[in-house]
C-alpha cells in the first residue's frame, strides 16, 4: 500500500467515528431513515463532499449524491457507495464504510488532479435496513425506479407515514415514485463482510460473487394443553416438543449442503406456564442461499419434513410465507475486474464468496451491472456495537476500490448497463 492510500484510510476511519456521533438514541448508535440523526449525518456527508470540491445534493428519497466529472462532462458514471442508516444499537461500519470509501476514492483522484474517461457518482443511500418502515432498501429502490407507491402509506411505530416523514425531511414524496438514475455504467459497493469467513481464513478483502436470496415463514404448531403431571407422555400432543423437533429439522437440512443457511429466530409458546403442556408454539424460519433453485429446493424439502413430523406427533402445522427475495448474482465482468484489482493491490489470490446478508447491490443490480468488495470484520460481528475493522484492512479494501475505479472503462462496461 502507498502512503497516499494509508492517509486516506486513516481519514476515512476518523470520519466513521465522527459520523457515529449522529444518533437518534443517546449512548448508542441508532440512525433511522428520515430521522433527525439521518438529516445530521447527510449534512455532514455533504460538507465532506464540498471539501473535496464536489457539489452534493439530497434527492427526493433522502439519498445524498455527488458527482466527480470525467475528462468529458456528462460521461457515463461508475457509481460507488452504500447506505448511512443503521439498525438499532448498531456498529459504525455497516453501510457507512462504503459511503465514505466512495468519497475517499474521489479524494485520491482529486488530490492529483486526475480525471478518468468516466465520471464517478458517490451515493449515501438513506435507507437500506428498513428499521423505521416495513420496506427495506428504500434508497436504492427509489434510485433504480423500483419504488412502490404503496410504501408511502406505510407507518412507523409512532404512526408517522413515510409520506409525512419525507415531507418533514424536506423531500417531495410524490417525486420519489418518478425517480430513476441516468447514465450509470455500473455500481460497486465496499462493505464489511458481516460474517466470519474472511477472518477464519486470515484474508483482509474478498470479492462477492452473489447475494443470498431469502425465504421467510411463520410457523404455528397447535397441540393440546394438559396437566404437566397428569397426562402420560405417550398420550400428549405437545406443541413445543413438536416445534423443537421441527427446528432441529431446519438446522439439519441447512447443514446438509454448502452455502445454504437456515435460522429459527423467534419462538413463542402458549400458555407458557411451568405446569401446563404447551398447546401452541409459534416460530419463524429464515432460509437463504446464493442460488434461488437451491433455496427453493430446500424450502420444498423442509415443508414435507415438517408436515411429516406434525403428522407423526398428531399436531396441526400451519406455515405462512412472510418474505421472498430472489438471489442476486454479481455481474461476472465486475467480479473479474474486482478480483484482478484485489490481486494487484493485496498481492494474494482473491477470496471469492457469497454474501449472506442483503445489500443495496442486489437492487442496483436490477438497474445496472453491479458488484461488491468485502472487508474482514472482527469475529464476523455486525448489527452490534462490537462491530469493528482494522485500519490495515480498511486500507486494503480502499486500495482495491481505487485500483478498480482507475481501470474501469464505461465504454467496455458489461452489457445490460442502464442508460435511460
Amino acid at each position: 500500500m502507498n502512503d497516499d492510500v494509508a492517509a486516506l484510510a486513516r481519514r476515512m476511519m476518523q470520519r466513521l467515528d465522527e459520523l457515529a456521533r449522529f444518533s437518534d438514541e443517546e449512548g448508542k448508535l441508532t440512525r433511522l431513515y428520515l430521522s433527525k440523526a439521518h438529516a445530521e449525518a447527510a449534512r455532514q456527508f455533504i460538507v465532506w463532499c464540498n471539501e473535496a470540491g464536489l457539489d452534493a445534493k439530497i434527492d427526493a428519497a433522502g439519498n445524498v449524491f455527488a458527482r466527480y466529472e470525467g475528462k468529458e462532462p456528462g460521461a457515463p458514471a461508475l457509481m460507488l457507495g452504500s447506505h448511512i442508516d443503521t439498525v438499532r444499537d448498531a456498529g459504525r461500519y455497516d453501510g457507512n464504510l462504503g459511503a465514505l470509501a466512495a468519497l475517499a476514492v474521489v479524494e485520491a483522484l482529486a488530490s492529483r488532479g486526475e480525471r478518468l474517461d468516466h465520471a464517478i457518482e458517490i451515493v449515501a443511500f438513506g435507507d437500506e435496513e428498513g428499521v423505521r418502515f416495513p420496506t427495506t432498501l428504500t434508497g436504492s429502490r427509489a434510485y433504480a425506479g423500483l419504488f412502490a407507491r404503496s410504501a408511502l402509506g406505510q407507518k412507523d411505530a409512532d404512526g408517522v407515514t413515510m409520506r409525512e416523514a419525507l415531507a418533514a425531511f424536506g423531500c417531495d414524496p410524490e417525486a420519489v415514485t418518478a425517480l430513476r438514475g441516468r447514465n450509470i455504467a455500473a455500481f460497486v459497493e465496499l462493505h464489511i463482510e458481516q460474517g466470519p469467513v474472511l477472518e477464519s481464513e486470515d484474508v483482509a478483502v474478498g470479492v462477492v460473487t452473489a447475494i443470498n436470496g431469502a425465504s421467510r415463514f411463520h410457523a404455528t404448531v397447535k397441540g393440546e394443553a394438559g396437566h404437566a403431571g397428569a397426562v402420560p407422555m405417550a398420550l400428549r400432543r405437545d406443541a413445543l416438543a413438536a416445534a423443537a423437533e421441527m427446528m432441529l429439522l431446519v438446522e439439519q437440512r441447512a447443514l446438509s449442503e454448502d452455502d445454504l443457511v437456515a435460522t429459527v429466530g423467534r419462538v413463542e409458546i402458549e400458555p407458557g406456564a411451568v405446569n401446563v403442556i404447551p398447546s401452541e408454539a409459534r416460530f419463524t424460519i429464515d432460509i437463504r442461499a446464493p442460488r434461488d433453485e437451491q433455496r427453493q429446493r430446500a424450502v420444498a424439502d423442509l415443508s414435507k419434513r415438517l408436515a411429516a413430523a406434525a403428522a407423526a406427533r398428531k399436531v396441526e402445522l400451519q406455515m405462512t410465507q412472510t418474505h421472498e427475495a430472489r438471489a442476486y448474482t454479481c455481474h461476472p465482468a465486475i467480479v473479474a475486474a474486482l478480483k484482478a484489482s484485489v490481486e494487484r493491490t493485496y498481492r494474494a489470490p482473491a477470496r471469492l464468496l457469497p454474501s449472506g446478508a442483503g445489500h443495496d447491490t442486489m437492487i442496483m443490480g436490477q438497474f445496472c451491472p453491479a458488484g461488491m468488495l468485502f472487508v474482514r470484520c472482527n469475529r464476523g460481528i455486525s448489527h452490534n456495537p462490537a462491530e469493528s475493522i482494522t485500519l490495515e484492512d480498511a486500507e486494503a479494501g480502499l486500495a482495491a476500490l481505487i485500483d478498480f475505479t482507475r481501470r474501469f472503462s464505461a465504454q467496455a462496461a458489461p452489457s445490460g448497463r442502464a442508460t435511460s
